[in-house]
């Protein structure tokens, strides 16, 4: 095995790998040291399932691993991980009913709980700093993300994406039972799921059909929302479809996502959270388009100060808006260029005079209301992020995931005190700017047209103390709580 520094990354596996092991193995490798497990675990198996003949080929995982890349393999026995007999006995954890009353959870009395359970003793055992799990079983997947919320651990859960043989087969240890007939067969699975994906009519009866057509015994066809695993339908803009079959006495699963559109990310928060900086980069860490919502308010305020005109005077500032052209466009390395009317105001937007009454200019409801036709048109076909302080409530409601990026008045003044520094400008008082930025909290709070407010499921992240680079992972982790690497790819760099 070979021999790495960083921190212990960890793949726990049932044995008999195949490829699809091997690129989670690789990934974490990419990591740390990687340790893989090989514990068939008697828990999660039923009185009438496969416990007694899944397949075991410790000498051969050995050999894979090693050449995949792993630091090192564990083949531990049951006395090991269940000192006390626990494997005669039911589970020790209790996975939510809510996570496992639909697809395999419903036809697999305790199999999750008995998952669960084991993972929890592995994972005390090894103290990994990251769980590495492929997303070709996404209800596991899901549930083992509650786990570890659940016992509070110290682990970071990766999932990678399902990894499929060249006819779109997803690579299992059990496709091995499959006579040759029986594994040209197999395909129509995959097959029947991505021609659906196309049919927004009825998907479940359609996908039904088509499995049926093609000789399976349909044990479920089920679509899900995949951060809840509660039926849904299209209202629910990216979706989990799943099937399970059986073929000749193998059983199958396997899915499909259905997205009415690209993913839609909402970043909300007050002033000099940091919310420009970490969604920019966020956004080009996930190929998604940056909106800086608060770049187009900086630029009304500024056009207000070029014509004189008062920045709480709304009347005044109405008829402003129809001679005012916005344009945001990304520049290489992920800085972005703003023009107003043709003219380059990326430095000028920035200033103190134009941070001063950006406030004001923001909570008369002629600009919100403008600004927010524009910002909605943007996004209808999603595949963006966007940042300011009413987007997950106001603008994109719907947003796949929303978080409310804060940080307290002190550290916000902090960094509001160097970005002035590096940019040139005169930096006033701490306790001046401080005040300032309370008061800008008040206003952008109290204002009639959609004030600052934390969505109901918006995510708080308190990012004190956080450098840019953890806070970007921890918006990343959320992100791929709700949508799949094989929804959405993460861009190669």
């Amino acid at each position: 095995m070979t021999t790495q520094q960083g921190d212990l990354q960890f793949v726990p596996t049932m044995g008999a790998l195949h490829a699809g092991h091997g690129t989670v193995i690789r990934a974490a490798s990419a990591m740390g040291p990687v340790l893989v497990s090989v514990f068939v675990n008697p828990l999660q198996f039923g009185p009438d399932e496969d416990l007694a003949r899944y397949p075991r080929r410790l000498e051969s995982d050995l050999a894979l691993a090693e050449q995949w890349g792993a630091a090192a393999l564990w083949a531990p026995s049951a006395e090991q991980i269940y000192p006390q007999g626990g494997e005669r006995h039911p589970p020790t954890i209790q996975v939510p009913p809510g996570l496992q009353k639909h697809l395999c959870g419903a036809v697999r009395p305790g199999h999750f709980d008995g998952v669960v359970t084991v993972v929890a003793r592995l994972l005390d055992l090894v103290r990994p700093r990251q769980l590495w799990l492929g997303e070709k079983d996404w209800q596991q997947l899901v549930i083992l993300r509650w786990l570890v919320a659940h016992l509070a651990l110290p682990v970071i859960v990766q999932g990678v994406a399902t990894v499929r043989e060249a006819d779109g087969l997803a690579l299992s240890s059990r496709n091995q039972y499959l006579s040759p007939d029986q594994r040209r067969m197999a395909a129509a699975l995959p097959k029947a799921l991505q021609a659906i994906r196309g049919d927004a009519s009825d998907p479940l009866s359609a996908l039904r059909g088509s499995l049926s057509d093609a000789g399976f015994d349909v044990e479920y066809v089920q679509r899900v929302d995949p951060r809840t695993l509660q039926p849904c339908g299209h209202e629910t803009a990216i979706s989990l479809l799943a099937a399970a079959v059986r073929c000749g006495s193998t059983r199958l699963i396997d899915h499909a996502f259905l997205m009415t559109r690209q993913p839609l990310v909402a970043i909300d928060g007050p002033a000099g959270a940091g919310k420009s900086t970490v969604t920019r980069a966020f956004a080009e860490r996930l190929g998604l388009v940056y909106l800086d919502t608060g770049a187009m308010y900086r630029s009304v305020t500024w056009f207000v100060q070029q014509r004189g005109v008062d920045p709480s005077d709304g009347l005044a500032i109405e008829p402003l808006l129809n001679d005012l052209d916005i344009q945001l466009q990304s520049l290489p390395g992920g800085a972005q260029q703003v023009l107003v009317n043709g003219e380059d105001v990326s430095t000028a937007i920035r200033s103190p005079e134009v941070t001063a009454s950006v406030s004001a200019v923001a909570a008369h409801r002629s600009v919100r209301q403008a600004l927010t036709v524009q910002q909605k048109a943007m996004g209808s076909k999603g595949g963006l992020v966007a940042e300011g302080r009413d987007i997950g409530t106001a603008v994109f409601p719907d947003a796949d995931l929303k978080v409310f990026l804060t940080a307290t008045v002190a550290e916000r003044a902090r960094r509001r005190a160097l970005d002035l520094e590096q940019r040139g400008f005169a930096v006033p008082d701490r306790a001046d700017l401080e005040a300032q930025i309370a008061e800008r909290d008040r206003l952008d709070s109290s204002r009639e047209e959609a004030p600052l407010m934390q969505a109901d499921d918006a995510i708080e992240l308190v990012t004190d103390g956080m450098d840019i680079d953890v806070v970007i992972e921890a918006l990343v982790r959320l992100f791929r709580d709700r949508v799949a690497e094989e929804a959405w790819p993460t861009p190669q760099r």
